[in-house]
């Protein structure tokens, strides 16, 4: 089902790694209907116990848009934003109820379980930290917020135990 390019709907918006603040105040200032979902975490900062926003879900935000080109390419052009997500077809729509839901959750101001953001086999890339350019494959959770990063080299794996916060998903067109 291709999304009708003439009725508005909200679309997800691949952001690059902590970016998604940046996309968000750049759609504001461009007047783009936009959604940024965020929960109350405990900062990781040992020496800080502060409570801090953080996104819901890293790396993405919504978009209300008609996808007329001029707002499409100005979505893109966006500091920040890397690309709508979608299909072969194209950007694939986010049913309003689902935004809704999350506006209320979030308004909630109570803790919000999230899935995993990896599954064992996806291509990922290390975007922080000693390990950062690294390439490879995740293979498992390891501990509280931590995660293990396999390359494979002339027929043998080596793996590198990383902070969850350091690693992104590559999209499909880059792996």
């Amino acid at each position: 089902m291709t999304p009708d390019k003439l009725i508005p709907a909200w679309y997800v918006v691949h952001t690059k790694s902590r970016f998604e603040n940046v996309v968000y105040d750049g759609f504001c200032k461009k007047s783009l209907d936009t959604f940024l979902p965020k929960i109350k975490v405990r900062s990781k900062r040992r020496d800080r116990k502060l409570m801090i926003n953080v996104p819901l879900f890293p790396g993405y935000l919504f978009v209300r848009t008609n996808l007329n080109p001029y707002e499409h390419l100005e979505i893109v052009k966006t500091v920040g934003a890397v690309k709508l997500i979608g299909n072969q077809t194209g950007p694939v729509s986010v049913p309003d109820e689902t935004i809704e839901s999350l506006k209320i959750m979030v308004a909630a101001n109570q803790d919000v379980a999230t899935g995993s953001r990896f599954e064992k086999g996806d291509r990922v890339i290390v975007v922080n930290g000693p390990f950062s350019g690294v390439v490879g494959t995740f293979s498992r959770y390891h501990g509280h917020q931590r995660v293990v990063v396999e390359i494979e080299a002339l027929g043998q794996y080596a793996g590198v135990e990383v902070s969850e916060d350091d690693v992104e998903k590559l999209s499909e067109i880059l792996s």
